[in-house]
């Protein structure tokens, strides 16, 4: 629906009410326009909206991600209608982007997109994770001496996720005074009554629980708000909670506390009668007013990066590795932060604590948590280092894409990685992980072999846009690559080759030592194969595998300490899926049934992905029987085994 033509003359004088109205008509608007989305929860936020961009928000449209403006997430993202529309109204997108809501093409997405919109610091729409988001930015203010604020809107409906009160949890635990989150308590969800209701004096109890400040108060009272605000700004010591009672459809009668309006839009007749009961559309222009110029505190120069280094032959776990490396980062870099859950007297991200302990950040046992905290530091630019055991990352599988949907770069490191880890059980064990980082868009995700090619990637993986992935292993296996050697990622290494190879054995991580094992074995018995250290997963060296399948006769085993989907070897097939002839035999040796505890030893062979079993692969492919290779590989793939 069209806004008639008016002058700058005619614009209106900016009113609190005059706005939160612009807000709520625009929100209709927009999504009318649409044909879909949620204009009843963009309206119960409406009149916090307006006070927070006409009165306390310090935020440079032209220049979105200077250090020192405020930031707002609206963690609520299916309410981004009053978000585009405060953004019209604060002159940063006119009325023909506002209503080119959700169409192709358009930066107005159906939840905040900063892929799209650089006006947006982060993707939300996923519930309950803008909060801790936040965290990582209020976190990022106090690391760099900034005097910025960071503001979180927050449905009630999200409050019922556990990862919002992780956030709550660790805000109060570093006494963030410089981040206030806002709960919009409008009682209505998407299909039913949310599970407190208006009981905000629960919620208020909660936050207050936690170590907060928090303030209930009429969510449609301007001065209340106003106060409210004012009171979190002035707030020393604890980070503030507002718990704003509103009604969803606010404004309109028709909608206003009514259930079933949830992502419906307006058909045109009513949204002409909302306007009309609204006031009339208005044309509110609002000055947000931009931060203070601040240099904040001084930074130490980046200095020259000094890897690890270590000797051939030597037995380093992977992990330890990872943490020296990590060190060796933070001590060249002052931009490197790293987090942790509680477990960096395994993963060895400790020694970067013990060096940096204003960068390092303790998330305890919060993963979903730690990953989003890392984003909000992230998307700030700091080179953000995640770790934990690779298990415990897949509780925050859906933080880590939409950490990607966020555009955000982190870099994960999960640890104890497969059966080989031994006897702590199948709890432990990281056996999917391969397959969901590889299914991440964007992603890179590299298994290192050894010590020295951990250290080298890690310096690598800091230079990468997007989500990393670094898989570490706990047991110490012996350094096979001189500090000098280089591995470029998307690349591999042929250790072993001959012109009589009868096969390619494809492996990495803790499965390349059985592989050389197995290596040896054969040779005593007249048998050579080509072994090649797929380190870089994603993306894969297909040139190097499509010469070896060539060279070896068709024939490759791959042999992964993972569970057979998703993992090594599919990304070994994907290399060959745009071929149409000669397509090679691959035959999968993986993890196929749940395992139990033991020595790794006993677990990589129960398993069936032990220097023993590629020997009767390979020796069983020779003599033409794959299908009698490898207890615990599974042939298929048209012509080929995998």
């Amino acid at each position: 629906m069209p806004v008639p033509e008016t002058s700058e003359s005619d614009t209106m004088t900016a009113t609190l009410a005059d706005l939160a109205a612009q807000l709520r008509i625009d929100s209709i608007r927009c999504t009318t326009a649409a044909g879909s989305g949620h204009p009843s929860s963009s309206m119960s936020a409406a009149d916090i909206v307006a006070v927070l961009f006409e009165k306390y928000l310090r935020f440079d449209f032209q220049r979105p991600h200077a250090r020192n403006n405020d930031r707002f997430v609206l963690s609520k993202g299916h309410a981004c209608p009053v978000l585009y529309s405060a953004f019209k109204a604060a002159g940063a997108i006119d009325d023909r982007e506002l209503l080119s809501l959700r169409k192709l093409g358009s930066r107005l997405e159906g939840h905040p997109n900063p892929h799209v919109l650089p006006l947006v610091d982060v993707a939300t729409g996923s519930l309950g994770q803008g909060l801790a988001i936040g965290v990582g930015m209020a976190l990022t203010a106090r690391m760099d001496g900034l005097p910025f604020r960071t503001y979180v809107l927050m449905g009630d409906s999200e409050t019922a996720e556990g990862s919002v009160w992780e956030a709550f949890d660790k805000a109060s635990h570093y006494q963030l005074d410089n981040l206030c989150a806002v709960i919009d308590v409008n009682r209505l969800g998407q299909s039913r009554e949310t599970e407190l209701g208006w009981n905000v004096e629960a919620y208020v109890a909660r936050a207050r629980a936690f170590g907060w400040h928090a303030i209930a108060l009429d969510g449609h009272d301007l001065n209340a708000i106003d106060r409210a605000f004012a009171e979190a700004q002035a707030k020393k010591g604890q980070p503030t909670c507002l718990v704003c009672k509103t009604e969803k459809g606010r404004g309109y009668s028709l909608i206003a506390n009514k259930d079933g309006w949830h992502g419906k839009p307006l058909p045109e007749d009513k949204a002409r009668e909302a306007i009309g009961e609204l006031g009339g559309e208005r044309n509110v222009r609002i000055q947000v007013a931009k931060p203070d110029a601040v240099k904040g505190a001084r930074q130490d120069a980046a200095a020259a990066l000094t890897l690890p280094t270590y000797e051939a032959g030597e037995k380093v776990a992977t992990r330890k590795a990872y943490g020296d490396a990590l060190l060796a980062l933070g001590n060249a870099r002052p931009d490197v932060v790293a987090l942790d859950a509680e477990v960096s007297n395994s993963t060895y991200s400790d020694e970067f604590h013990k060096a940096h302990p204003k960068r390092y950040f303790e998330m305890f046992i919060a993963e979903q948590n730690m990953v989003s905290t890392a984003v909000g530091m992230a998307v700030l630019g700091k080179k953000a280092f995640v770790s934990t055991f690779a298990a415990f990352l897949s509780r925050a599988y859906d933080q880590i894409r939409m950490a990607a949907v966020s555009n955000a770069t982190i870099h994960l490191c999960g640890s104890h990685a497969g059966v080989s880890i031994g006897e702590d059980g199948p709890s432990q064990m990281g056996l999917e992980d391969l397959s969901m980082m590889r299914a991440v868009s964007g992603s890179t995700v590299l298994y290192p072999s050894d010590a020295n090619q951990t250290a080298k990637l890690l310096a690598q993986v800091m230079e990468c846009q997007g989500i990393t992935y670094l898989r570490t292993t706990r047991e110490k296996t012996p350094v096979l690559y001189p500090a000098t050697e280089a591995f470029p990622i998307g690349g591999s290494k042929v250790l072993r080759h001959s012109g009589d190879d009868v096969a390619t054995v494809v492996a990495a991580g803790i499965t390349l030592h059985e592989a050389l094992k197995a290596y040896e074995q054969m040779k005593r018995e007249g048998l050579t194969v080509r072994v090649i250290d797929l380190y870089s997963v994603k993306p894969v060296d297909m040139k190097t595998l499509h010469k070896a399948a060539r060279e070896t006769h068709g024939r490759l085993v791959v042999v992964e300490d993972h569970w057979a989907e998703g993992g090594l070897t599919d990304a070994v097939l994907e290399a060959f899926m745009g071929e149409r002839e000669r397509l090679p035999t691959v035959v999968r040796l993986a993890v196929t049934k749940m395992p139990g505890s033991g020595k790794p030893a006993e677990l990589l062979s129960a398993a069936g992905i032990d220097a023993e079993h590629i020997v009767e692969c390979v020796t069983s492919l020779v003599e033409g029987s794959p299908r009698g290779a490898a207890r615990g590989g599974t042939p298929e793939w048209g012509h080929t085994h995998a």
